[in-house]
């Protein structure tokens, strides 16, 4: 039975805006701070990141609304490239785009919750451990959590985030103007850009509720972009406040921005608050993306019978176990990477960009083939500026995959690694899928 239209725009827009909320904006502006060399250059790049995010939203409306389907950006790419790539990217998506979410979401989570409760160096690992842990065993037996719960959630992460806004802007004096260190010469702001995107990551994932939001292709069309717009707006007021409240400096040298604000603003209890906001919010999205993650990976062991193992349902709790527990196990092992590698964060965008760039590039120029090869299809929405939005999309999707190579160097073959380990198991789908059948007659 297909998915049934039972969202509104509204809890589109809300489940977009919370997953794209999720923590990143409590974390990455001390890095894009540290690659940019000016406040201009700092919020200039902000203001990219949502031009970039609408522009992909833009081709995302015009290819959920003629291709509405749960399987969203699989769906897209098996329609236009064939099965090979549709594999690659859900092996990808299942191994590295969504466990590399996970750990990163982990490490946030720790980042602001160790220092409330000072457990050291190795805090921020050990409660991103925690949390994946705990999180997968309730997920293996049967949390589901429905889009009321999403909505209040999203609502809470929006509380913490506006009082950063309002203390940072109004309550706390203006800190002095000093420089931080250079970044790394040119290619600072390509890298400061590779952070920023990331932070405005998630948006794409309304492509898997395409099909079941109410209003047709006009409801889905206006989740993707009022989404896009909220975030962008509420990003660039909280990157003004994190400026004026500590300075560019200040940004540049904190790891937890956000709590500092509120402690200039309410001193040690306003920090503390906030920490528990972010870490709550960083949860909530850890959650969510275990969700969707384990139902990929599900999707995956039912469509290729060498992973039949991942596609079992479990009955008892309604939930794909075999999937959650594969899930845990990489997002467990990144974070033990994480932790020896350079910082555990920084480490796992390396693991994930390079990977989660090569795709959306993919993704833009499916729309183009899908426009020459089924150029009947009903299309409620088309992109406006055609050829010229997908393809200003393709090209920025691959600016981030040149961008997020040169920063992660060896780091990026681990991802890329993972992703190329799907191709024995595709040829082994294949080679079973064209093997003639023995009939005992025959021998």
């Amino acid at each position: 039975m297909p998915p049934k239209p039972s969202l509104t725009t509204f809890d589109a827009v809300a489940l977009m805006v919370g997953l794209v909320l999720g923590a990143g904006i409590f974390r990455t502006p001390q890095l894009v701070a540290q690659n940019t060399g000016s406040v201009e250059a700092f919020l200039g790049l902000w203001a990219v990141g949502g031009a970039v995010s609408l522009i992909g939203a833009l081709c995302y409306a015009e290819l959920t609304t003629a291709y509405p389907h749960a399987g969203g950006e699989y769906h897209f790419l098996r329609r236009a490239f064939g099965n090979g790539p549709a594999f690659l990217f859900a092996w990808s998506r299942s191994t590295v785009i969504q466990t590399g979410s996970i750990a990163i979401l982990a490490y946030v989570f720790g980042d602001y919750l160790a220092p409330v409760l000072s457990l050291g160096e190795r805090g921020s690992a050990f409660l991103a451990v925690a949390a994946i842990v705990g999180l997968t065993g309730l997920n293996i037996a049967g949390l589901r959590r429905g889009k009321n719960t999403q909505v209040v959630l999203t609502l809470i992460e929006l509380a913490g985030l506006t009082a950063v806004i309002v203390a940072g802007l109004f309550l706390v004096d203006s800190a002095p103007a000093r420089a931080p260190a250079a970044g790394s010469g040119v290619l600072a702001p390509g890298l400061a850009l590779v952070f920023v995107l990331l932070t405005f990551g998630g948006w794409n994932e309304a492509a898997y509720i395409s099909a079941e939001v109410r209003g047709g292709p006009r409801g889905m069309a206006r989740a993707l972009l009022w989404g896009t717009g909220i975030i962008t707006v509420l990003y660039l007021l909280a990157n003004l406040a994190y400026v004026k409240a500590l300075g560019f400096a200040g940004v540049a040298a904190s790891p937890v921005v956000a709590a500092d604000v509120m402690s200039a603003a309410g001193g040690a209890w306003g920090a503390t608050l906030l920490s528990l906001i972010v870490a709550i919010s960083a949860l909530t999205s850890i959650n969510a993306t275990i969700i969707t993650g384990a139902r990929s990976t599900y999707a995956l062991g039912r469509d290729f019978e060498p992973l039949r193992i991942l596609g079992e349902w479990k009955e008892q709790g309604s939930t794909p176990a075999n999937a959650l527990l594969l899930q845990g196990a990489i997002a467990l092992a990144l974070v033990a990477f994480g932790a020896i590698a350079r910082g555990g964060f920084e480490a796992m965008v390396a693991y994930t960009a390079p990977v989660f760039w090569f795709f959306l590039a993919l993704v833009a120029l499916s729309l183009i083939v899908l426009r020459r090869s089924e150029p009947d299809a009903v299309r409620p929405f088309r992109v406006p500026l055609y050829p010229l939005t997908p393809l200003l999309f393709g090209g920025a999707a691959l600016f981030m995959l040149y961008s997020s190579v040169r920063y992660a160097g060896s780091g990026a073959l681990l991802g890329v690694a993972v992703m190329l380990a799907g191709v024995p198991i595709l040829m082994l789908a294949r080679f079973r899928a064209t093997r003639p059948v023995r009939h005992p007659e025959s021998v």
